[in-house]
């Protein structure tokens, strides 16, 4: 495979633009010293108009899943009840970092491939009241489900107004309208490598008055994540630890290319590749995975259809250049994913399906030439039209 020319599809870490990669080589600078910290700032100031936050942003050199931890540990103390939304892997995941560190969760579990509902939630708390906290995913990578975040807030703050909302906005925020304050969310995390077209190993958590308040009290052990420690490192222009500096650099670039190409743009461009995405596929054979009511702006997955096996079909991809997602967890070997999140225009998403039905056709599979490329063109084209679609952020 030569990897200068492979289409990455996969819901992260995601394809970088030639110059976000050049700013990851550039030389260190010292981490404690004036540029670090206008860099920071600059950071900073260009991510939060897309969490919707006049809070402050932290910089936390690890995962996403990193982020959530530190989410959970300077907000919850042992023995604290917290409630659960899954919608998938990544919300069993959520639920299973509070339960290590000693919360007392109670999960609700939805239907994969389907969202949670506001009455659902709602019925939750008012059914065991008491909940300190109410974990959830924005949008649920496994199953190419987004929740409806804003409704599922404001069910919480009507039945139990003391609970702070923690909020896995890793794989979403970024590509799709988000208002942290406006809804009323206490801590949100995301993460470097996904929509905001930068590499692995930063992930960026806001918090609430109310978030940092449970913050004096939280009891869960914390070293390396705690933010309250951050926080006084950030007033500084520092972080407590040695930071990412390339992928800050990086950061700095895709905000600069996204701010450019304005926050309406960027969400007008991941609307119209997912509306790309599931016409192609659909046009394919493909069946779609998640309820049609709550698509998934960034990740689409869709069952495979009888005569493809996955691991020959993905064989073919990885042989020209096309790297995609199998299904994840109970959905392994059943299903396919295909990112389009971060630094991804309509025609990436037209050149994945060419190599698809290239592929589909070497295996004799019923599809007609084309079909699949045409049924993405329109579907994409419908979404906003034009060769701004096409051109992604240029």
């Amino acid at each position: 495979m030569n990897r200068s020319d492979t289409n990455l599809r996969i819901p992260g870490p995601t394809s970088l633009p030639g110059d976000v990669r050049e700013a990851g080589s550039r030389q260190m600078i010292n981490h404690r010293g004036p540029e670090f910290g206008a860099l920071m700032k600059r950071v900073e100031d260009r991510v939060k108009p897309f969490f919707g936050t006049r809070q402050q942003v932290l910089f936390l050199t690890c995962s996403g899943s990193g982020g959530l931890e530190a989410a959970v540990v300077n907000t919850l103390s042992p023995g604290d009840r917290v409630l659960g939304i899954s919608i998938g892997a990544f919300g069993d995941r959520f639920a299973k970092i509070a339960q290590l560190y000693g919360a007392d969760v109670t999960k609700l579990d939805v239907e994969w491939g389907h969202a949670a509902s506001a009455a659902q939630v709602r019925d939750a708390l008012r059914a065991n009241p008491g909940y300190r906290a109410v974990l959830v995913t924005h949008n649920e990578t496994s199953t190419g489900v987004m929740n409806p975040l804003q409704a599922i807030a404001e069910a919480v703050h009507a039945a139990a107004p003391d609970a702070l909302i923690l909020v896995d906005g890793v794989s979403g925020l970024g590509g799709v309208p988000f208002e942290m304050d406006a809804w009323g969310l206490d801590v949100v995390v995301t993460a470097s490598q996904k929509t905001w077209m930068s590499a692995p190993a930063i992930a960026m958590i806001a918090l609430s008055d109310r978030a940092w308040q449970a913050n004096t009290t939280a009891k869960m052990p914390r070293a390396y994540f705690d933010l309250a420690s951050a926080r006084e490192f950030a007033a500084k222009g520092e972080t407590p630890y040695t930071p990412a500096i390339a992928v800050m650099f990086q950061l700095d670039v895709a905000l600069e290319m996204m701010e450019r190409e304005g926050i309406d743009g960027v969400y007008r461009r991941h609307a119209a590749v997912a509306a790309a995405t599931r016409g192609g596929l659909e046009a394919l054979g493909f069946r779609l995975f998640a309820d049609p009511d709550h698509f998934s702006s960034t990740v689409t997955n869709a069952w495979l259809p009888d005569g493809i096996e996955w691991k020959a079909f993905n064989a073919a991809l990885l042989e020209r250049n096309l790297v995609i997602a199998g299904g994840q967890g109970k959905l392994a070997g059943r299903t396919l994913r295909v990112g389009h999140l971060g630094d991804v225009a309509l025609d990436d998403i037209l050149a994945l399906f060419s190599v698809m039905e290239e592929v589909m056709l070497q295996f004799g599979l019923p599809v007609t030439a084309g079909a699949g490329v045409a049924a993405a063109q329109r579907a994409g084209l419908a979404v906003i039209g034009g060769a701004a679609v096409a051109a992604g952020r240029s």
